[in-house]
């Protein structure tokens, strides 16, 4: 990687503490994965002499090291600029770097409400892709004013007119005074910050009224902490003061008030239309959650801020670890992580199959790769992770609904009165030439198409999809079958009524928890044969004949069998009378016959991790 460009910053510019909220700008930045909004900031930053040159790096905001990887971010981070504008004033500019992935996209709602404007960063080259729409509607919603700003111009292939064109097409904004720069090189990157002054509007707050603020993120320091991460909208939040979070009802006492510059700046007290951190010897990340609103112990305001909701899984699935021996190791880890994550939950499970292990819940698949890669990596842990799945609602004969996390869990089907599972609308947008693959592969997935429209030569297609066909594999098909180029985006939509059957798998006669899993009936025998071959190859032979089945309920849909391993007891018989042979091949089929029903059936760990990745058609 080539070390980031030092810019020089703009002259001028000394911090001071702000008591008018006309030389405030709150904004967030809103683009697609690798479209240059970290980059970007880390330009934005130079330029206000924020960081000298020995501290700058590549994607400075983001602190893990799967963040500078991926190219991604997953926790949201804000930096306090001081930015001197021609008219000789002082301008403070709050930056809020957010996650752009649809899994969190809960949290950028949050950080978008705590905003006035936000920047809208579109590759030059590539366009509008699906993620960048689904933020920018967001922040239409939250009546944010949106500054756009087209990066990578310096490219061959970047083709600025075209992405205007295609911006007032499928967003409908006015792309005509957008601002082209190169975050890379510091292209017209100034002009990025004329324009956040002259574009954004300004906050609005009372100072002597009681505090009012917005809760951003928090994370856990293993010396100060919960870190809230606050906007205030009125009043003040000043050291020594008494706080109430009102959803969750709790009061604590603030024992440091400060900002981000991007490194720690300790203050007295934030003001109306100010963005930065209170700690408040707080134990758990769990007991400040995302949207709450804060406010005075004592004569506080009476109603919350609107948006808040509790965090709610969307996906779960079993991890187990490969040496059962490492099951405390994988308890600690998983606490250590949830200190800095509440959104994950977890909760202990045992498996006939894979023995001790956890029942986790994320908010989606990516949000999923993520935890269980920082498992691996930051805690040394070798993981098993089963197939993952949905919520199901389950409608009983007796009118209760019950949500169901685990297939293993599913009830007699005689109580069951129906099946609900939740759909979402998906987002696709995708070259011409990948058009028909997209369509055939979310038809296959029992898609339903909404809409179908052009922006050039690329499509955008809206789909209504069951979520459980989706956490599998969706995302690597469409990214394979269009090389790349797709973009995918969703939205929960709620909950259908499907008929849906709990497919088990029995080896030997036995039922895999692990295996076991929720299907529609007309893909059941299907995904039971594919299963069936797929353990037939993965598991090893015995000295007993094992039936490999998989069943709904009492039915066998599909069925292999694995051979025994023989020994040739006749080799020692040559010739003579057959009686003899008979004997003694009829010793060793009552012998087989014995030993299949007291034989164990060890199915390998391999096994497992294989049979739970599905089938590429």
């Amino acid at each position: 990687m080539t070390p980031a460009p030092f810019i020089p910053p703009l002259s001028g510019a000394t911090p001071r503490a702000m008591t008018d909220t006309s030389l405030i700008r709150n904004f967030s930045i809103i683009a697609h994965i690798d479209h240059g909004k970290s980059t970007l900031s880390d330009r934005l930053i130079q330029l206000c002499g924020n960081v000298t040159a020995r501290e700058m790096s590549d994607q400075i905001l983001d602190s893990m090291d799967i963040e500078k990887e991926r190219g991604i971010t997953i926790k949201a981070q804000t930096v306090r600029l001081d930015y001197k504008y021609k008219d000789g004033k002082t301008y403070q500019l709050n930056l809020m770097d957010t996650p752009g992935h649809v899994d969190f996209a809960y949290e950028v709602s949050r950080s978008l409400a705590a905003c006035e404007g936000a920047i809208l960063v579109v590759d030059a080259s590539q366009g509008v892709e699906a993620q960048t729409l689904a933020n920018v509607y967001q922040a239409l919603d939250n009546k944010l004013e949106i500054l756009t700003v087209l990066n990578k111009v310096d490219l061959p292939a970047a083709d600025v007119d075209r992405v205007r064109q295609q911006i007032e097409d499928v967003i409908g904004l006015d792309a005509s005074n957008a601002v082209g720069v190169s975050a890379k090189t510091g292209l017209n990157v100034p002009a990025v910050l004329e324009a956040i002054v002259e574009q954004l509007p300004p906050p609005k707050g009372v100072r002597e009224a009681p505090l009012k603020a917005l809760l951003i993120d928090s994370w856990y320091d293993a010396y100060l902490g919960v870190v809230v991460l606050v906007r205030v909208i009125d009043g003040l939040l000043k050291k020594g003061q008494r706080v109430k979070l009102m959803n969750a009802d709790a009061t604590y006492g603030v024992e440091r008030v400060g900002i981000f510059r991007p490194k720690q700046e300790m203050l007295e007290n934030l003001g109306p239309g100010e963005v930065g951190f209170f700690t408040a010897g707080i134990k758990q990340v769990a007991d400040t959650r995302v949207g709450d609103t804060i406010t005075d112990e004592k004569g506080g305001i009476a109603t919350a801020l609107p948006g808040f909701k509790p965090v709610q899984p969307v996906v779960f699935c079993g991890l187990f670890p490969v040496d059962a021996a490492d099951f405390e190791n994988l308890r600690e880890a998983m606490g250590r992580l949830r200190l800095n994550d509440a959104s994950f939950s977890y909760e202990m499970e045992t498996s006939a199959a894979l023995g001790f292990g956890f029942r986790c819940g994320f908010l989606g698949l990516l949000h999923l790769e993520i935890i269980i890669e920082r498992l691996e990596r930051e805690f040394n842990m070798d993981l098993i992770t089963t197939a993952p799945s949905v919520i199901y609602k389950l409608v009983m004969t007796n009118g209760d609904e019950i949500d169901m996390h685990n297939p293993a869990d599913m009830p007699e089907v005689v109580k069951i009165d129906h099946i609900k599972e939740p759909w979402i609308s998906a987002t696709i947008l995708v070259p011409d030439e990948y058009l028909g693959a997209v369509l055939k592969l979310c038809q296959d997935r029992r898609g339903r198409q909404k809409q179908l429209t052009y922006a050039g030569t690329r499509a955008m297609v809206v789909y209504e999809l069951p979520l459980n066909e989706v956490v599998f594999d969706f995302y690597d098909r469409l990214k394979s079958i269009s090389r790349g180029y797709a973009s995918f985006d969703y939205q929960m939509i709620g909950y259908e009524e499907e008929d849906l059957v709990k497919l088990s798998m029995l080896v030997n006669s036995e039922p895999v928890d692990a295996l076991s899993m929720i299907v529609h009936r007309t893909r059941a025998e299907g995904r039971g044969r594919s299963m069936c071959t797929k353990l037939k190859d993965l598991i090893p032979q015995h000295l007993f004949q094992i039936p490999i089945q998989a069943a709904l309920g009492g039915k066998v849909i599909a069925r292999e069998t694995i051979k025994a391993m023989r020994k040739d007891v006749i080799a020692k018989c040559y010739g003579g009378d057959i009686s003899r042979k008979r004997k003694l091949l009829d010793k060793q089929k009552a012998g087989k016959k014995k030993m299949r029903e007291f034989g164990k059936v060890e199915i390998p760990q391999e096994a497992f991790i294989a049979a739970l990745k599905m089938d590429e058609n």
